[in-house]
């Protein structure tokens, strides 16, 4: 398998996730760079096989998505996942400090 990638990576950006962006109604992204950053993704394009516009969208899109999920998704130790099922099996009693904030909230909320 990684010596198909190698041999042809095409393959990759043409197979990838980005099969099921490519059949949706597409928009048009523009963006200014300098020569320096056009002449690198140039060059990194080419090394994988893409173009220029390929390259950015496909990296683009992956960053975005392991943007979401890290802002999405919570990763807990199991010593902490442990401890807050415990905690919602066995909730403490309100203490004076969430009493009070309750009261709080409620007089600035409108029903």
């Amino acid at each position: 398998m990684l010596g198909n990638a190698i041999d042809n990576p095409v393959t990759k950006w043409h197979h990838m996730l980005m099969e099921h962006v490519m059949a949706e109604p597409r928009k048009r992204i523009t963006a200014r760079v300098s020569d320096k950053v056009r002449v690198t993704l140039e060059q990194a394009a080419e090394l994988v096989g893409a173009t220029v516009n390929q390259f950015v969208v496909q990296t683009a899109y992956e960053e975005a998505q392991r943007v979401l999920e890290r802002e999405s998704v919570i990763r807990l130790s199991q010593k902490d996942a442990r401890k807050i099922l415990s905690l919602l099996d066995n909730p403490p009693h309100p203490n004076k400090r969430l009493k009070d904030a309750v009261k709080q909230f409620k007089g600035t909320v409108r029903a």
